[in-house]
């Protein structure tokens, strides 16, 4: 068995494009703090600094701001290359400042880390890979080349060798840390996201088809007396009509048209009328029967084993996700499978348990201990064609499943049987779970 895919959902989006407004409002709050620092440190301090090019600096961040909001609009969605190149500028901006004002000796260095953190927790990795870069090399660059740190005009400071070059250290450890761990943790998340929407996308289709039958089955409720009306009166308008005129005609076809109405509404009355729809519970045996019989006609056997069994046979309800996720298992189980798919199902007074075997491959031993995470798959894009070597799909099947039967209170576990393959998923329900 190989990992199942969702073909019908989107992909994944790598990087959600940040608004505008977001880089303008944090660029206008840089604008300030770094206007009333300077001004602070010229004027409140009386440090002496190079005031006019600080301004300079400052300035261009606001025109930048100004620039891009009556161009493009503060609700305007950059693009990645966009946006690493707006976080580049406020790198290089900052980091004329420091080297205007004591380089890697000013104790605001530390901002440098900033468009660092806002790269890595929004943008695609290459792109955050190149911004942090640049601030690695904007640092390095300030721990040599930087103006005096401003200071009483009288007097003299010196920062040891050694503390300047522990700045260094600490900052690039900073954007490493940064860089590597917020990006990694953020792209995480934003799978768990995009994964867990689609499973809400696909449960809901599956409610939607579900909900078909009762609707269908109410709309012929309700048009079915006027159109009793119609046929009836179309009945009387026959007998006061001649015989051979065309209003004779016209009413015959009436008759007939609504004839044919009712019959189709008959066969909507009919739709979701099985047992099995009739009622919100059902026996184990009768749920992997109904989940199972859809995929018997693919050219492989399903077999069903009971198991030791021990108290009142389980009965589950009828609910869209867990139809829904065994069915994917077994989907994916006969896709996979040589020649057979056995279902082993077993219980006792305290857990009901699953097994859902395959003669296949079996799963990929490296992809076990994942088995489950969103967009993880091994099936290829096309098994007759060139990149059949290539994953393809999204590799959604199987976290969905897991993610639906958990909400019922499973737990899965994955394995092989064997060392040549025979993959194995084990559903395990507590019976508290259910009772």
């Amino acid at each position: 068995m190989s990992v199942e895919t969702a073909p019908s959902l989107p992909l994944p989006s790598s990087w959600r494009p940040l608004r505008l407004q977001t880089l303008v409002l944090l660029r206008w709050l840089a604008v300030a703090g770094q206007t009333l620092g300077v001004l602070f440190v010229n004027w409140g301090l009386g440090f002496p600094l190079p005031l006019v090019e600080c301004l300079v600096l400052i300035a261009l961040s606001a025109g930048l701001n100004i620039g891009l909001t009556l161009r493009l609009g503060p609700h305007y969605r950059l693009s990645a290359r966009i946006a690493a190149l707006q976080l580049a500028f406020d790198l290089c901006q900052l980091g004329g400042l420091l080297a205007l004002t004591g380089g890697l000796e000013n104790p605001f260095a530390l901002l440098l880390l900033a468009p660092v953190s806002v790269s890595a927790t929004s943008l695609p990795q290459r792109q955050a890979f190149l911004v942090a870069l640049l601030a690695a090399a904007i640092a390095s660059v300030l721990a040599i080349i930087h103006l005096p740190l401003p200071w009483e005009p009288n007097q003299t400071i010196v920062f040891n060798r050694i503390y300047v070059i522990g700045i260094w250290v600490s900052i690039i450890c900073g954007v490493v840390f940064i860089s590597a761990y917020t990006n990694r943790v953020a792209h995480d998340s934003r799978q768990i996201a995009d994964a867990l929407a689609a499973t809400e996308l696909a449960l809901s289709r599956r409610e939607q088809l579900s909900a078909l039958d009762g609707l269908a089955a109410a709309a012929a409720h309700e048009l079915g007396t006027p159109l009793s009306t119609i046929a009836l009166a179309a009945k009387e308008m026959r007998d006061e009509v001649e015989k051979n005129s065309q209003l004779a005609e016209d009413v015959e076809l009436i008759i007939a048209q609504a004839a044919r109405c009712r019959a189709i509404l008959a066969k909507l009355r009919n739709l979701g009328s099985e047992p099995a729809d009739l009622f919100a519970e059902a026996p184990l045996t009768d749920i992997l029967d109904e989940v199972a019989r859809p995929h018997e006609g693919r050219g492989k056997v399903i077999l069903f084993d009971m198991g030791d069994t021990a108290g009142s046979p389980p009965v589950f309800p009828r609910s869209v996700g867990l139809l829904y996720g065994l069915g994917n298992l077994i989907e994916n189980a006969t896709d996979f499978a040589a020649q057979t798919v056995r279902i082993e199902s077993g219980w006792d007074q305290h857990t009901i348990s699953v097994a859902i075997i395959d003669d296949g491959k079996g799963f990929a031993p490296e992809l076990i201990a994942r088995l489950g995470e969103p967009y993880l798959t091994s099936r290829p894009r096309d098994p007759a064609g060139s990149d059949a070597h290539q994953p393809g799909g999204l590799g959604l099947g199987i976290f969905i499943a897991k993610t639906l039967l958990e909400r019922t209170g499973a737990r899965l576990t994955f394995d092989n049987v064997e060392n040549q393959g025979h993959a194995r998923v084990r559903i395990i329900w507590p019976r508290s779970a259910l009772e």
